[in-house]
Parts: C-alpha cells; sequence; structure tokens
C-alpha cells in the first residue's frame, strides 16, 4: 500500500495489521497513534530528532496527560501548546505529514 493522499485514507489503513514498511516515520508513528499502540508511536518519536519528531512527542505527551512534558516537546518543535482537541491535533499532524 502506498503513502496514504488523504486522512480518509489514512483511516482506511487502520485496517492493516501493521504500517507498510516504506511509510516514513512521520507517517508510521501517526499509524501506531491511531491504532492505540502510544508506545510504539512513542518510540519512533524519540528516535527522531527533527522539529517532526518533537511535535509527535509533544501531542503523545499531551495525550497521556503529561502536560509539563508536553509543553517542553511543543516548544521543541516551535509550536504553541495547542487549544484543540486531541483528535484534531491528530487529524492536522496527519494531514501535514502527508502533504510533506
Amino acid at each position: 500500500m502506498s503513502i496514504p493522499k488523504s486522512f480518509k485514507e489514512f483511516e482506511q489503513s487502520l485496517s492493516l495489521q501493521a504500517p507498510p514498511p516504506d511509510w516514513n516515520e512521520t507517517i508510521q508513528a501517526m499509524w501506531f497513534d491511531a491504532k492505540g499502540d502510544w508506545e510504539s508511536s512513542h518510540n519512533i518519536a524519540q528516535d527522531m530528532h527533527d522539529t517532526n519528531g518533537s511535535w509527535i512527542h509533544a501531542y503523545l505527551h499531551r495525550k497521556e496527560g503529561d502536560k509539563f512534558n508536553a509543553g517542553y516537546w511543543y516548544r521543541m518543535a516551535g509550536k504553541n501548546f495547542p487549544v484543540i482537541s486531541l483528535e484534531e491535533e491528530q487529524q492536522q499532524l496527519v494531514e501535514y505529514f502527508l502533504a510533506q
């Protein structure tokens, strides 16, 4: 399966057992998150030493309720702490990474 072209296609990919190995790490991290596998998503984000990894890392810590740690990672990503829902941020992240 090729990289999804839209958030809807991304959601459809969640029926797979695993993300295709040729997907980039940002999409794989968000796929694991959407499947409810926080740990796998976090492991990928931790190994990404760029602003994309920091943004995913921030979102994941926000999701787990660790506002302090999330705030640090949002600053590292150059982002403000969001006022949107986690679901909206998840979609925003996926759409941003699909557009890259």
